[in-house]
């Protein structure tokens, strides 16, 4: 092959990357509302259409030599499927919130990426001096493949992708909850004390994250035992909160898919205010106990699931289940908050009581003298 072929090869492939670069700029772009919207199920059709050309890319490239011209006239097909693969994703978003939207960004991103790494490849590899590349060929069409079959997994509405987002938040806080529950009082064994002192010298050599947490006060242990009932119940909430957004899933109509995505992205948004709340309470547990923190984080997520009844409201998805779960949960945080009162006035009478034993011991020693 000849360096005028090859120059040609990338001159081709060069034009059809900036093409493709252009029209991922359209999705960066908000639809007008008035623009019909594309099923997704279209963008997955045409992705199986395009996992085909990239098979017969990947033949094409690792066999016999071909004549430039088959390659190119290959090349502009794939792409052409590809460019509309775009445009058909971008009809998608009419009335797609900012979560729906990454979604799909972030799934036709991954076709768009794999592709260019495939043709680049046939590319380079093409004629006597690119052999040794052409063993690559195939693993790249598979990755096309699989770019292509996660389109399937993709969220097709606003519902979805919401639902989607706000169980992640609830993994993050189920792993909060278990470092939570590991938490250990200090041990009252005199025999455990004296070892823990006869050990002193190999201190340094303990991670102190394992020994981190594990010395909390009985008054300090009742707190986190009561913070663990509190964020297992909101564990339990959100599920119920989960349940309720996919049952609108039922009664969805395209009027209600456009106008329930403000509510449902200021649900997430709530969500991953409480997730924030619940990592500082869990920071707060660790002795010495922020008892002030904590009152504030409760009283935050108290004040959170309030404003995530009201937007669940608006959408008319709230069920008696998530309701009565929310009271429940409200029931803990009192619970807590009393338990934080009464440990907050048992020491100050114990400091008022260690005062005045130091001014008796003061008035003492002014009448011994």
């Amino acid at each position: 092959m000849g360096k005028g072929e090859m120059e040609r090869l990338n001159q081709t492939l060069t034009v059809h990357l900036t093409n493709i670069h252009e029209t991922l700029q359209l999705l960066d772009q908000t639809p007008a509302s008035s623009l019909q919207k594309v099923s997704w199920d279209e963008v997955i059709k045409i992705s199986e259409q395009l996992s085909k050309n990239a098979t017969t890319a990947g033949m094409l490239c690792t066999g016999e030599k071909v004549k430039v011209t088959v390659l190119e006239e290959n090349m502009e097909a794939y792409f052409n499927v590809l460019q509309g693969l775009l445009l058909l994703a971008y009809g998608t978003t009419v009335g797609a919130g900012p979560t729906l939207t990454s979604n799909i960004h972030a799934s036709i991103k991954q076709v768009v990426d794999c592709s260019f790494l495939l043709w680049r490849e046939c590319v380079t590899s093409y004629g006597p001096s690119g052999s040794e590349k052409k063993c690559t060929i195939p693993q790249l069409a598979g990755t096309v493949w699989e770019a292509c079959s996660s389109l399937k997994k993709t969220p097709a509405t606003n519902i979805v992708a919401i639902g989607r987002a706000i169980t992640q938040v609830a993994v993050s806080i189920k792993d909060v909850l278990r470092e939570m529950k590991e938490l250990e009082p200090c041990s009252s064994d005199p025999n455990s004390e004296a070892e823990s002192q006869g050990q002193e010298s190999n201190i340094s050599d303990v991670d102190a994250d394992d020994e981190f947490g594990k010395d909390l006060s009985p008054e300090e242990m009742k707190v986190a035992q009561l913070a663990v009932v509190i964020v297992s119940e909101l564990v339990t909430v959100i599920k119920e909160l989960i349940r309720s957004i996919t049952g609108l899933l039922k009664k969805e109509t395209r009027n209600h898919e456009h106008d329930g995505v403000e509510s449902l992205e200021k649900l997430l948004k709530l969500c991953r205010g409480i997730g924030i709340q619940v990592d500082e309470l869990g920071a707060c547990l660790y002795p010495p106990q922020e008892l002030s923190a904590i009152t504030k984080s409760c009283k935050e997520l108290s004040d959170l699931i309030d404003e995530v009844s009201k937007e669940l409201d608006c959408l008319n998805g709230s069920t008696d289940a998530f309701s009565e779960r929310c009271n429940t949960l409200k029931t803990a945080l009192g619970v807590l908050k009393i338990e934080i009162s009464d440990s907050v006035a048992a020491d100050a009478v114990r400091q008022n009581s260690s005062g005045l034993n130091v001014v008796e011991q003061m008035h003492n020693l002014a009448v011994n003298d």
